[in-house]
């Protein structure tokens, strides 16, 4: 019996020493990814003389060929992870993002830069492997409060992020940021390559299993299929907004000098709320069950999408961007969670490799569906659509969810 409670007490010490190194891991990489977002087309126009429609092309081709190329990849280092363990794959991709980082800051053309960036997306990774580590080490019934407390660090850096971005700019000039955003992706290698322990026994390799088998074997593979696309839409509602919402604000505010400032507000004000919101319907999720809570977040979207776009003040917008932020906070957290609960260990890495192509598509996807929209009719009727992908989402996961649960 003692010795029981002693391995139980080594493990939960390991899982909580493990959740607060990868907690600040997928921090630098929020923080140094989001370092760069705000200013890549502006950096672009430094790299030669474009027309608007040409800075236009090049800013959304970059913008997009990472997600691009991480959807295409992720799956392989999955595979991979399973085969010789979740921490090396935390190495690489921190380590690969911080030399390819530093090296864009050195690019003299905009083709370099698209290769860079592209081979960023190559070597990404290093959020859902963490995901996929500490799932594999998370007792099934604790993995929401653990997910939903992971989910805050990349949040938190993306809300930290743009602000360290725009000042670096001002004062050192873009090419620096480049540089600035390596060192945290090496601090983040560093921290994992010192402190994160994982007990891995790599499997004979004749155990190692195809993709196919890996989803033959799944007990709910219906569920897991609809997690994937859940993942996808979710993305896609989240990005659809972000090439039309500075615009928007200017046409609701219309002028004045405080548009960026505005902006900025509204962009973040859902990642604010998700900080503080995410652990916590971890935790419900955990006694009530994930797919209520998701099924509550989804529906909060569908609604909180539609006033959106009525909208007569931009204080009116950023208070449903909070509402959405309570949303965000029950949605991702809550699809990982049921991905770990019915993912045998074996294939976590696998499982969580996909999930992360999903999301890297809905990056790509969403941008194009609202800027289409926004080009054929009114940034207005972005929100309706995306109010229209919450809504399948919600018809979805109460389909699947009431089979399956």
């Amino acid at each position: 019996m003692s010795s029981k409670k002693n391995s139980k007490h080594t493990l939960d010490a390991l899982l909580n020493t493990n959740l607060k190194v990868l907690w600040f891991g997928c921090f630098m990489t929020g923080t140094g990814l989001s370092l760069i977002m705000p200013i890549l087309p502006l950096y672009i126009d430094t790299l030669g003389k474009f027309t608007q429609p040409q800075l236009t092309f090049w800013s959304g081709a970059v913008a997009a060929v990472s997600f691009l190329m991480t959807a295409l990849i992720s799956p392989f280092w999955g595979r991979l992870a399973d085969r010789y363990g979740r921490r090396p794959m935390l190495l690489r991709a921190a380590l690969g993002m911080s030399v390819i980082m530093i090296l864009t800051a050195f690019v003299g053309n905009v083709v370099e830069l698209f290769i860079m960036r592209a081979l960023f997306g190559l070597f990404s990774g290093f959020v859902s492997n963490a995901t996929a580590l500490l799932a594999a080490q998370t007792p099934k019934e604790e993995s929401g409060h653990v997910l939903g407390t992971l989910n805050t660090a990349m949040i938190s850096g993306v809300l930290v992020g743009p602000i360290f971005g725009g000042l670096i700019a001002q004062l050192f000039g873009y090419s620096h940021i480049f540089i600035v955003t390596g060192s945290l992706l090496f601090v983040a290698f560093l921290v994992t390559l010192f402190m994160v322990k994982e007990n891995f026994k790599p499997p004979e390799r004749k155990e190692v299993q195809s993709a196919k088998e890996v989803f033959r074997k799944l007990k709910n593979p219906q569920l897991i299929f609809s997690l994937f696309a859940a993942t996808l839409i979710l993305q896609m509602t989240n990005m659809s907004v972000n090439p039309i919402l500075s615009l928007y604000v200017r046409e609701v505010v219309g002028n004045s000098n405080n548009i960026q400032i505005l902006a900025g507000i509204v962009a973040a004000a859902p990642g604010a709320v998700s900080i503080f919101a995410a652990p916590r319907f971890g935790d419900l999720g955990d006694r009530i069950g994930q797919h209520k809570v998701l099924i509550f977040g989804f529906s909060l979207a569908a609604v909180v999408f539609i006033p959106m776009g009525f909208v007569t003040n931009v204080w009116q917008l950023v208070g449903l961007r909070l509402i959405l932020g309570v949303s965000d906070a029950a949605l991702l957290p809550g699809i990982q969670a049921l991905l770990a609960r019915n993912t045998p260990k074996e294939a976590t890495s696998r499982i969580f490799s996909y999930q992360q192509s999903s999301q890297a598509g809905g990056s790509v996807i969403g941008p194009m569906l609202g800027g289409a929209v926004a080009g054929m009719l009114d940034y207005r009727y972005v929100f309706f659509v995306t109010s229209a992908l919450a809504c399948v989402n919600l018809v979805n996961m109460i389909r699947v969810t009431r089979k399956a649960i």
